[in-house]
């Protein structure tokens, strides 16, 4: 199974957001949360991304489009 590392920032107003969960649900992608530091106004996140290419593709353009921003680190 592929797998994609990315980085996910968060502004403030995804903060509260499940977005990591909902991203797990919506596709059938496997998440595990390398490493984080998230505060109040602000955060990231280093995520694993396992899945099918397609999935994962997908999965990036949706979160994309919730307005996190993506950095694919490998």
């Amino acid at each position: 199974m592929p797998t994609k590392q990315i980085r996910l920032k968060f502004q403030t107003n995804l903060i509260s957001e499940p977005v990591i969960y909902q991203l797990g649900h919506k596709f059938k992608v496997i998440t595990n949360i390398k490493r984080a530091n998230v505060r109040q106004d602000t955060g990231w996140v280093i995520l694993d991304l396992n899945g099918d290419d397609k999935e994962i593709s997908a999965s990036l353009e949706w979160i994309k489009s919730v307005g996190v921003d993506v950095d694919v680190i490998k």
